[in-house]
């Protein structure tokens, strides 16, 4: 696509030099010796599926620990970790996250056509590694929201090379570990694409009900988990949540109009993505539609899920960071640079740096991030070129004409 002429833009499309290169290696790898040596179980977020996998290897159930969260074949897949020796895993699973997140900028680069050898590719990765404080929090926990980081711009790419149904597969094999993509199933709904639908549907509805019939409480998730959800969760994770409805809960707003205000912004979030899908491709081309479109869902429901954590961004902003030089990327405004402010590492926040008011600072990254994509997909824009509206509003290669 159009990367624009200006001399910045040539500078960053150019190779990297060789030691951006080097410096990068070393920056990721300290990472994962850092996890390595400090959590036995490659983080806590991975030891609580670790623990799971391992009673129901005991015979007993998975959700009896309310803090599981995963769909029953998550329980199947952290399988092989319960079972290799603990000095393994505790560098298998930050490697493997540092691993997914490298994966997902390499695909979202490729969504927007940016060489993987360029200086920008190169230095958008070193500024995420060391510039976004999640980055370092995802690789230390140890969460399978990293799965999710490389899903969704790996389906990305598919759509938008016309490769509807085999994005559904992904989207759903992700799904089926971790519900965390489930909103992105309206892109295919706003595209029309039913099997590809189908198959995001169908395949983590095949494997939980597979895994389910494996487990001694197959109801465990139904039965435990979603209440637990429901109930806003305990008093240590609301802690975390960077979700509205938990954070002005926190600051003496009532639940229910805090579910009421957050419930609004996701509604309004989700019209903004179904606006940015209607206007096709008037603004920078097939890949801005389907990233911006897809983003906005997912923000959306960050917006009104619990959990919600900071984390979770990372699941789209490398999306958004790979489109800044695209005309008009949402990227390319004050406002985005602006939510990221309170991600930066060492950045002192009077009054919020104590671990239990972090979410304060999350929530805010990610409702001015919400705005600021919103403001991108529901804006008025001058079409490209001059000619019929039908001319103007094709659609990603391989889908049917917008509605």
């Amino acid at each position: 696509m159009n990367m624009g002429n200006s001399a910045v833009c040539g500078w960053l499309l150019r190779p990297a030099e060789s030691y951006v290169r080097w410096v990068l290696a070393v920056v990721l790898v300290a990472a994962v010796v850092r996890v390595g040596l400090a959590s036995p179980q490659g983080g806590m977020d991975n030891a609580i599926v670790v623990r799971a996998a391992e009673a129901w290897l005991d015979g007993r159930s998975p959700y009896a620990d309310r803090h599981f969260l995963y769909l029953p074949g998550a329980v199947l897949a952290a399988v092989p970790q319960a079972l290799l020796p603990a000095d393994v895993v505790r560098f298998l699973v930050p490697a493997g996250v540092t691993a997914g997140l490298v994966g997902g900028w390499v695909c979202a680069l490729r969504v927007y056509g940016v060489p993987l050898r360029s200086r920008f590719a190169g230095y958008g990765l070193l500024g995420l590694a060391l510039g976004f404080a999640p980055f370092g929090h995802l690789v230390q926990l140890g969460n399978w929201t990293a799965g999710s980081a490389l899903a969704l711009p790996c389906a990305l790419l598919l759509v938008c090379r016309g490769r509807w149904v085999a994005a559904g597969l992904v989207i759903g094999a992700a799904v089926a570990v971790k519900p965390l993509l489930a909103p992105v199933l309206l892109l295919f709904v706003f595209a029309r694409r039913w099997r590809a639908l189908a198959a995001a549907v169908g395949v983590p509805a095949l494997v939980s009900a597979v895994a389910a019939l494996a487990m001694p409480d197959p109801a465990g998730f139904f039965t435990r988990t979603l209440p637990f959800l429901l109930r806003g969760e305990d008093s240590f994770v609301r802690l975390y949540e960077a979700s509205p409805a938990a954070v002005l809960a926190r600051l003496g707003v009532p639940e229910s109009g805090a579910a009421l205000l957050a419930g609004g912004a996701a509604a309004a979030g989700v019209w903004c993505a179904w606006r940015r899908w209607g206007r096709g491709e008037e603004e920078g081309g097939a890949a801005a539609r389907v990233v911006e479109c897809a983003v906005m869902l997912m923000l959306s429901a960050f917006l009104v899920s619990r959990p919600s954590y900071d984390h979770y961004l990372l699941v789209v902003l490398p999306l958004l960071l790979a489109g800044v030089l695209a005309p008009g990327a949402a990227a390319r405004g004050p406002w985005f640079w602006v939510a990221l402010v309170p991600q930066v590492p060492g950045f002192t926040w009077p009054w919020l740096e104590p671990g239990t008011r972090r979410a304060f600072k999350d929530a805010v990254t990610l409702c001015v991030l919400a705005g600021t994509v919103g403001w991108a997909c529901a804006r008025a824009v001058t079409p490209v070129s001059a000619g019929p509206p039908a001319a103007r509003e094709s659609s990603v290669p391989g889908s049917r004409t917008a509605f």
